[in-house]
């Protein structure tokens, strides 16, 4: 991976707002569903469209619950550069760019890949404590940490 500058503050932001428009999409896609719920005709099958839609409201308010979780907890990422990987570190190692944070997965910022993940995480666990120069496996595949920040 070619060595390149990465302004944390920048990806931690970009975090909190991937976060937050996946809130604005799920809040407006619960509100679409209650208001066709509302627009459903007495029919043979009102029922059971009734009782699916329900279903799918509850398993939105679920995945809004988790979102707004992921939302506080993003609220107690640090973003002060470091020399030991720790909640808030953005970790440069010869395989990837991790953002010790919340466990949000794989996205792109700036064309470049990158995960963001719990410190509850096995990848970030094996991390913490480390430093740059230092080594790691983790399920049978070996990392080099380059850059703590």
């Amino acid at each position: 991976m070619e060595k390149t500058v990465f302004e944390k503050n920048d990806i931690r932001n970009y975090v909190k707002k991937v976060i937050a428009e996946k809130i604005e999409k799920l809040k407006n896609f619960i509100e679409f569903t209650l208001e066709a719920s509302r627009d459903i005709k007495k029919t043979p099958k009102y029922d059971s469209m009734r009782e699916e839609m329900q279903e799918e409201i509850y398993q939105m308010q679920r995945q809004l619950g988790a979102l707004n979780d992921l939302q506080r907890n993003m609220s107690k990422v640090l973003n002060k550069t470091t020399g030991r990987v720790q909640l808030g570190s953005l970790v440069i190692t010869n395989k990837a760019r991790f953002y010790i944070s919340v466990s949000l997965g794989e996205f792109f910022f700036e064309g470049d890949r990158f995960y963001a993940i719990s410190p509850e995480s096995p990848m970030a666990k094996k991390m913490m404590g480390m430093e740059s120069g230092d080594s790691f496996t983790l399920n049978n595949i070996h990392q080099k940490i380059v850059e703590v920040l």
